[in-house]
């Protein structure tokens, strides 16, 4: 729409704003309608009009099979059309139309915006199924009427009222009309069943809507004003009442058609069975962040008893291994500590990996420095994991064997994001500026623990490729290239 308004018309980015809300709303007019709706916007030299939405009823058969949108009309070949657009009124008069073999009725509806035509709505009502109306459908049409007068005189759509037209309760999931003083004088069907679902035990018609509804919701001390007041339908506004039962959602829509309150339109949904799921799913990502929270708990307990027990050994070899292992507890601490404040089993892995660095820091000899460059990204839990205990493995081995007591140097871990759209892939290096590698050294055959877990979590659990090549210019490199999942933006 916003490239026909602006490519065809001169109407400008307010008015274009109008329309988008009035196409928001305009779902609800066709379905009270029963009708096809094509919305027709006067070109910039006002010889022709060009359509620039379209909406087929839910509640009909449709006038239309094909899209009209984009179509262009000279001024002139509909005469409704134009009379709505110069006259400022609904037109009704006219034969129906025939569209292969069946008969369509055709209205023209002008859309007004501070006191200004924008364009005019066709409404098309496909005549072929048409029978003796029942009271739903003749509260359908009133209401339809009232909305066209509405949109006719500007005061329809509501400004900063927008709905989600996929959230938002329709015409066919439960309506209520309302008498100016917010008494049921209809309620469908569908609305009454989840009056009852809320614990209503007589009919909607003759009772106060407002009132009716605020006794239904739970007893909190005096009847509720303000739900009295939102479910008498005067003010456009969307809520939801729960009973002990059940839970509505409800939309007010106040009905001026002549610029006077004559009542309100009142559509409801039971979304009892929604709520009901949505709780279950928060209940289980407490659940889910309480384990990862209690994992974390139980794990630094762990290496608080390495630790202890490390510093009762008197063999140097034993207090270092342990050593290693309170770290590599820490890594996987780490990785559990952040799922547990998050609301899905991804993380951001990159203050992961900060805190690792700054874990393993703690053992560099002499003014070793450590920094990261590049970004992780968000990962699995299931990659996230052992990548942090491999991170740890690759840092403590660099930081041990690269350097002695004394030296100066610097570790680098680096990350980028690449593969292709289909298999993305993260490349990870870590480049110390050490003594290098020893002569003959192979790290697939290397036997020492450290490496072993390396091996086995990047090629055996993520699926990964690992090396240790010399540097560019001296020390070592670590290259891992690990297969991951596409980041949603």
């Amino acid at each position: 729409m916003n490239d026909l308004v602006r490519q065809h018309t001169a109407l400008s980015d307010s008015d274009l704003e109008w329309l988008h809300l009035l196409v928001s709303e305009w779902q609800l007019l066709s379905d009270l309608s029963f009708a096809d709706l094509v919305l027709w916007v006067p070109t910039l030299d006002g010889t022709r009009y060009v359509s620039v939405a379209q909406m087929r009823p839910n509640t009909g058969p449709t006038s239309y099979q094909d899209d009209m949108v984009g179509h262009l009309v000279p001024r002139g070949r509909r005469p409704m059309l134009d009379s709505a657009l110069d006259e400022g009124r609904i037109v009704r008069e006219g034969d129906p139309e025939w569209r292969e073999e069946v008969p369509v009725r055709v209205e023209s509806i002008p859309v007004r915006r501070e006191g200004r035509v924008l364009g005019v709505i066709a409404r098309n009502t496909n005549l072929l199924t048409v029978r003796t109306p029942s009271r739903l459908e003749l509260t359908y049409l009133q209401s339809a009427s009232d909305l066209a007068q509405m949109i006719a005189a500007g005061s329809f759509p509501f400004p900063g009222q927008q709905v989600d037209m996929d959230a938002s309760p329709r015409a066919g999931d439960g309506l209520i009309r309302l008498d100016a003083d917010g008494v049921v004088q209809y309620a469908s069907p569908n609305a009454l069943s989840a009056y009852h679902r809320l614990g209503l035990a007589a009919d909607l018609v003759g009772h106060h809507l407002g009132q009716a509804t605020a006794e239904l919701a739970p007893a909190r001390g005096p009847v509720d004003e303000a739900l009295v007041k939102l479910a008498s339908g005067w003010a456009p506004r969307e809520f939801e009442v729960e009973g002990e039962d059940g839970v509505i959602q409800l939309r007010a829509i106040p009905l001026k058609p002549k610029g006077t309150h004559i009542g309100s339109l009142v559509l409801l949904r039971d979304v009892t069975e929604l709520r009901r799921r949505e709780r279950e799913l928060i209940t289980k990502d407490a659940t889910i962040r309480e384990i990862h929270h209690r994992v974390k708990n139980n794990l630094q307990t762990v290496a608080a008893l390495l630790r202890l027990q490390s510093r009762r050994m008197d063999s140097e070899q034993g207090r270092e291994a342990l050593n290693e292992a309170v770290r590599r507890v820490g890594s996987i601490a780490i990785v559990h500590e952040t799922l547990s404040q998050n609301l899905d089993e991804r993380v951001e892995f990159d203050e992961i990996a900060d805190r690792v660095l700054a874990m393993v820091a703690e053992i560099a000899p002499g003014a070793v420095t450590t920094r990261r460059t590049g970004r992780f990204g968000i990962l699995d839990a299931e990659v996230a994991t052992p990548l942090s205990m491999v991170l740890t493995e690759v840092l403590q081995n660099a930081l041990e064997h690269a350097f002695v007591p004394g030296d100066q140097g610097s570790v680098e871990v680096g990350a980028v994001r690449g593969g292709s759209r289909t298999e993305p892939r993260l490349l990870v290096t870590v480049q110390d500026n050490g003594r290098g590698l020893p002569d003959g050294f192979d790290p697939h055959r290397a036997g020492n623990l450290g490496l072993q877990i390396v091996r086995t979590l990047v090629e055996g659990e993520l699926g990964g490729k690992f090396d240790m090549v010399p540097g560019a210019e001296r020390g070592t490199q670590v290259i891992l290239d690990i297969p991951v999942r596409a980041e949603k933006h």
